[in-house]
């Protein structure tokens, strides 16, 4: 319990710090282009047309709405980290319990010696476990997330339909019903479990195969294999991000999830298929040197490319 308590106050200092970073990704996700682009040099320093990045988009929200602007949305983020949470390291106590009762029906003080898994048995069905207690996650905190998203969005048209917690949940029962909580929630699922899977057998390939044991540098180096392997894995799946955010706020009744602002989407395929066309998958993965698609032409007047 008391690990669960630190790690829940741990997730919301870094969640309370964070959210200027996700309010800003999550307004270019849903293509809000307030400044205009202009000329800049890439990492390569070849002069191209840049859209701009984090500090000036965060400037920009900061002199219409203040520093308090930034933190729109905090309140069921953090109802969000902190529930899933605990769901999560409830659901891997339940595993644990089960591991133990299975022992001690055995009559053994100590898991059997004959019967000790290998290693990638091991990374299975540790991978398993994590997806489950994850995915139930998830799902139990995704209501949150979506009002999260819609408040953040609503600095587009400067509606106040998604102020107070209470408010926002009225509101999407009675627009949408229950369905509405959980808009986004498919692609949502399939890139955390896609991700988790890439990430520990891409770790448990790379530790296995490609580092050797016994050699002190080796063996630090595996310790960081998971960030790099996570990392990687986190880039791959992205558009998968991409595209449960902007289910979450389309046709909403916000001006940046309806038309003429964003069209409206059948189905999270539906929306995956015109993004892909357009090239716009990895809209939002980066905050930085974020040049102009390419075919687009910036107007001032609708906020957005077209």
């Amino acid at each position: 319990m008391a690990e669960a308590a630190s790690q829940v106050l741990l997730g919301s200092g870094l969640t309370i710090l964070s959210q200027p970073l996700m309010y800003v990704k999550v307004l270019v996700q849903v293509g809000y282009e307030p400044l205009p682009p202009t000329m800049g040099r890439n990492i390569f320093g070849r002069q191209v047309c840049q859209l701009p990045g984090l500090f000036c988009y965060a400037q920009h929200i900061m002199t219409i709405d203040g520093k308090c602007g930034l933190f729109k949305g905090l309140t069921p983020r953090l109802c969000s980290g902190a529930i899933g949470t605990v769901v999560h390291s409830k659901v891997l106590q339940r595993y644990q319990d089960c591991d133990n009762a299975e022992e001690l029906k055995q009559g053994l003080a100590t898991p059997p010696q004959k019967d000790v898994p290998s290693t990638f048995d091991r990374v299975i069905k540790e991978t398993t476990r994590e997806m489950m207690a994850r995915s139930a996650a998830t799902l139990v905190t995704h209501p949150f997330h979506v009002i999260t998203l819609r408040s953040m969005v609503q600095f587009i048209g400067r509606e106040t339909k998604y102020c107070g917690l209470c408010d926002s949940i009225i509101t999407i029962y009675r627009e949408e019903g229950i369905l509405g909580f959980f808009a986004g929630l498919i692609p949502r699922l399939l890139g955390d479990i896609i991700s988790l899977w890439l990430c520990n057998s891409l770790a448990y390939l790379v530790n296995t195969y490609a580092l050797e044991s016994g050699v002190s540098t080796m063996n630090e180096m595996k310790s960081y294999s998971q960030a790099v392997t996570g990392f990687f894995a986190s880039m791959l799946t992205y558009p998968f991000v991409l595209i449960s955010n902007l289910m979450a706020v389309n046709n909403c009744g916000l001006v940046g999830g309806c038309p003429p602002y964003a069209p409206i989407y059948s189905s999270w395929l539906d929306c995956w298929c015109a993004l892909q066309k357009e090239g716009n998958l990895s809209r939002g993965n980066s905050l930085f040197f974020r040049k102009v698609p390419f075919g687009k032409t910036y107007c001032c007047d609708l906020r957005m490319l077209i």
